[in-house]
């Protein structure tokens, strides 16, 4: 009995020995196998994290809903609704010649005949901003351009008459005055100081529809989209739906501070489609003081031409790769990197040289083109700002003395056509016939002005300004806003008297 109670228990120690290494070796493989996936030190083993970084999570005691109904409060008073309205007009039009105009005298150059023909009145819907409780409105400059008339309503239903004091077709603002007191404004809020993710509200008109707020967050900043023709651009980009009506209305933020304004929507259809973009109020603050103080924009230009690296990078796949091998001999990967420095300009005089990469203006980072142009947009011409650049590796901090396009650093005064001291007239058919022009405009009067100064008499016949053709009065005030922005400030006409008599004038454009 007892040697068969031993060989029992011998073979429930081997039994259980067995089992008790069968378990192991499979928990071991198991835990090879298959790791805890929850567990935070195994994934810290597998993946490198930067310091301090952990994992957002949503804790319903600590965290509430964005209120968005103060900011929505604030601003719908101090957002407006402009109509624009353009009157019918009686526009000369130039028609294409037929063959009866080749046989029955007339010489054909130039088009046809000339024609009267009456337009149509139009009439647009817009947004604007009260900045100033004394009835100043900033909108966008196409939402005004071209009106005859301005009506502004505000969000209590009072209509106003406005009247444009300045615009800036580079950045798309104007300002609008109504004569009012005690308006309700929006607090101006630092554009800079806002982050991608930080919720904002569109407010304005889309579609007529008055009073609308929609939201959103900030989706990039320092998007440049190349819609305002070489102009300044360097907007924020927002998901809150932006559609036609809403331009020239408020961005603002949860505080119910105005950071942009509402200007452009991106979409294939022409109704929003996803992104909007707004004119941050860093470059709106500058351009609208320096329009109500004097009536042009002031503005700053560091004189160089050049693109941010990574537009450069991304050109074309050959280029890249060259572009590649230069970057790593320049050692910075974000910037704006100098193609050519303009003579005369603020860049050449502070010694800026091509290749050297802009990386930063007064302490603010610059990464490409529409940044720099942000930073500068904030500054006149005679401030003197600090640029950091990156030349052969090393960073530099220079200081600049910021120029006009002119290269100058004299305030630039707000000319139209009436600082030519002169009325105009363009030649009716009868007489380009007798006269055998093709094209021109009468001075049909001349009083003081520049004009004047220049020695121009009435009775002249302008047929070119700075070597440009001109058949309306249009026509010359293209060519005085383009003379404006040269060095010389000079417009060279040349033309004729109906005596048949030639003459040359020089009008010098320069303020005393």
């Amino acid at each position: 009995m007892k040697e068969v109670f031993k060989k029992v228990l011998g073979i429930g120690a081997v039994a259980l020995l067995s089992a008790g290494v069968a378990g192991y070796t499979a928990y071991s493989i198991a835990d090879r196998s298959q790791p805890d996936v929850q567990s935070s030190s195994y994934f810290s083993e597998v993946f490198t994290n930067s310091p301090g970084v952990q994992m957002a999570s949503f804790n319903t005691s600590q965290s509430q809903p964005v209120d968005l109904t103060d900011a929505a409060e604030k601003s719908l008073h101090a957002v407006v609704h402009i109509k624009s309205t353009q009157h019918s007009k009686v526009k000369n039009m130039r028609r294409a010649p037929d063959i009866f105009d080749y046989f029955f005298g007339y010489d054909g150059r130039g088009g046809g005949p000339q024609q009267q023909v009456q337009t149509q009145p139009r009439v647009g819907f817009g947004s604007g901003v009260i900045i100033s409780t004394d009835g100043y409105i900033v909108t966008n400059n196409h939402v005004i351009d071209g009106a005859d008339e301005i009506s502004v309503r505000l969000n209590d239903n009072r209509d106003y008459i406005g009247r444009v004091i300045g615009t800036d077709p580079s950045t798309d603002l104007a300002l609008v005055k109504i004569e009012a007191e005690d308006l309700p404004t929006l607090y101006i809020g630092d554009s800079d100081a806002l982050k991608v993710g930080e919720w904002v509200l569109a407010v304005g008109n889309p579609f007529n529809l008055t009073s609308t707020v929609t939201a959103g967050i900030v989706s990039a900043k320092a998007r440049t989209l190349g819609v305002y023709s070489g102009g300044i651009e360097s907007f924020i980009q927002t998901d809150a739906a932006i559609n036609q009506g809403n331009s020239g209305g408020a961005l603002v933020n949860v505080r119910g501070e105005l950071v942009g304004i509402n200007s452009v929507l991106s979409s294939p259809t022409g109704a929003y489609a996803g992104y909007g973009f707004a004119i941050p109020t860093s470059i709106m603050t500058k351009v609208v003081a320096d329009l109500k103080q004097f009536g042009a924009v002031q503005r700053a230009v560091l004189g160089i031409m050049g693109s941010s690296i990574t537009d450069a990078r991304f050109a074309n796949a050959e280029a890249s790769k060259e572009f590649e091998n230069k970057m790593r001999d320049l050692g910075v990967v974000d910037g704006v990197i100098v193609a050519e420095v303009l003579e005369n300009g603020s860049a050449a005089s502070a010694d800026i040289k091509v290749d050297d990469v802009i990386v930063g203006i007064e302490g603010k980072k610059v990464t490409n083109m529409a940044g720099l142009q942000e930073a500068l947009a904030k500054h006149r011409p005679g401030d003197k700002v600090s640029v950091k650049l990156v030349r052969d590796k090393k960073e530099k901090v220079i200081s600049v003395e910021l120029k006009n396009a002119q290269g100058t650093t004299k305030v630039v005064k707000k000319s139209g056509m009436e600082v030519l001291g002169a009325a105009f007239v363009e030649l009716s058919d009868d007489v380009k016939q007798q006269l055998r022009l093709r094209g021109g405009i009468q001075v049909t009067g001349v009083e003081s002005g520049k004009m004047s100064d220049a020695g121009v008499r009435k009775g002249f016949i302008i047929l070119t300004a700075n070597g440009v053709r001109i058949n309306q009065v249009s026509d010359l005030e293209k060519v005085l806003q383009s003379a404006l922005k040269t060095p010389e400030q000079v417009i060279f006409l040349t033309g004729m008297f109906p005596s048949g008599k030639r003459v040359n004038y020089a009008v010098n454009l320069a303020e005393d």
